[in-house]
């Protein structure tokens, strides 16, 4: 399998911040004068946020779902000069250098349970996804789904893997149940389930999930909570996700039970 590198585009103009994320992304242009959701670096969850994005964001690509472009972008400090908001100043300062974008889509609503009703295929193989990747913010609170010409876009998957937080690299947690499945937005919508993991997890691979750990920076895999070198947590991140997939059952269960 190829493995094409994320883009990696130059921030050339802090544009508005999206304050309703608690992380506080900001829409920004890059030097090919297109626009996207930056996500800081220096925020909340600090790295191991932007590591769940590219992981789950390019694992739902390639599974053909719908997820706006994912690159990274070089965050000049500077920018922060042009900011008048000082708490804004130093979220750019502390975000200086690699951080992640999504392609802005102008003109997307925030998807409304009460009115969007996605087919039943689609919104099982979301959940699935969900339930795989330990997606704990897919909620009817807070839906992180984008409606765009009429079609619902995936995003915000910085919640997801929420094993990676204080890990060892072990893969002792692989095997949870995941019982937060039954606060999905999409599960009541979730009809074939079981069809949604016979046609998605043949195609989740050693190779396929090697090939997306490789597009994480390691700048983003170092730091003061790093236990191994970049190279070493990637593989820990595949087996992991590997021993998740062969133990789904328990996961499948937890999701059709919610559904009944």
């Amino acid at each position: 399998m190829t493995n094409p590198a994320l883009r990696t585009l130059q921030a050339t103009r802090y544009v508005i911040p999206l304050r309703e994320g608690g992380s506080m992304p900001a829409i920004v242009e890059a030097d090919d004068d297109g626009l996207y959701v930056l996500k800081f670096r220096g925020a909340g969850q600090g790295p191991k946020a932007l590591v769940a994005e590219i992981v789950v964001g390019e694992l739902a690509r390639a599974l053909g779902l719908p997820v706006p472009e994912i690159v990274l972008i070089e965050l000049d400090a500077e920018l922060a000069r042009t900011e008048g908001d000082p708490e804004i100043q130093e979220l750019i300062r502390a975000s200086a250098g690699l951080n992640l974008g999504l392609d802005y889509l102008p003109g997307a609503i925030n998807f409304d349970p009460a009115a969007e009703q996605p087919g039943g295929e689609l919104a099982s193989s979301i959940v699935w996804l969900d339930a795989f990747t330990s997606n704990v913010d897919r909620s009817f609170r807070n839906t992180n789904l984008l409606v765009w010409h009429g079609a619902p876009w995936l995003i915000d998957h910085g919640a997801a893997l929420y094993f990676h937080h204080g890990w060892d690299g072990s893969t002792e947690a692989a095997d949870s149940r995941f019982p937060m499945v039954r606060e999905h937005v999409l599960l009541p919508l979730a009809d074939g389930i079981e069809a949604a993991d016979a046609r998605l997890a043949p195609q989740v691979t050693r190779e396929l999930l090697e090939a997306i750990l490789a597009r994480v920076p390691d700048s983003w895999l170092e730091g003061h909570d790093a236990w191994g070198e970049p190279a070493v947590q990637r593989a820990a991140y595949v087996d992991f996700l590997l021993q998740r997939l062969a133990n789904r059952r328990g996961f499948l269960e937890e999701a059709l039970h919610a559904r009944g």
